[in-house]
């Protein structure tokens, strides 16, 4: 019903900055309420939310790792999800995913239901490689 793809990853030196963007779509996508979220997977470690965001960008979550180094946002009328990712450590290395949840299935206030939203759609996944 919903596909994403993510899009902009790269290898860039510690410090540098990356801006990924993911593409929705779906019939009933543009005219649904859906949270949004970034996941990264790190070889070894379990996938992690990293930022998430209300269906109207109200609310955001970020992890404590990537705060004020990483902004969420959506241009809802494109259908596209983006993260900028400045000052960029080693440490973020991973394959970053995008992920949906439509709301309509359960939706609670603050941020941190928006870490623990059961996101069920999710994109293909973006390399970012970070070096030092």
């Amino acid at each position: 019903q919903v596909q994403l793809v993510e899009s902009g990853g790269g290898l860039v030196q510690a410090g540098g900055s990356l801006r990924l963007s993911c593409a929705a779509s779906g019939r009933t996508f543009s005219t649904s309420t859906y949270a949004m979220g970034w996941f990264r997977q790190a070889p070894g470690k379990e996938r992690e939310c990293v930022a998430a965001i209300s269906w109207n960008g109200g609310t955001t979550y970020y992890a404590d790792s990537v705060k004020g180094r990483f902004t969420i946002s959506r241009h809802n009328a494109k259908n596209t999800l983006y993260l900028q990712m400045n000052s960029l450590k080693p440490e973020d290395t991973a394959v970053y995913y995008c992920a949906a949840y439509y709301t309509g299935s359960g939706y609670y206030t603050g941020e941190e239901a928006l870490r623990r939203y059961e996101y069920n759609y999710w994109g293909q996944g973006t390399q970012v490689t970070v070096s030092s």
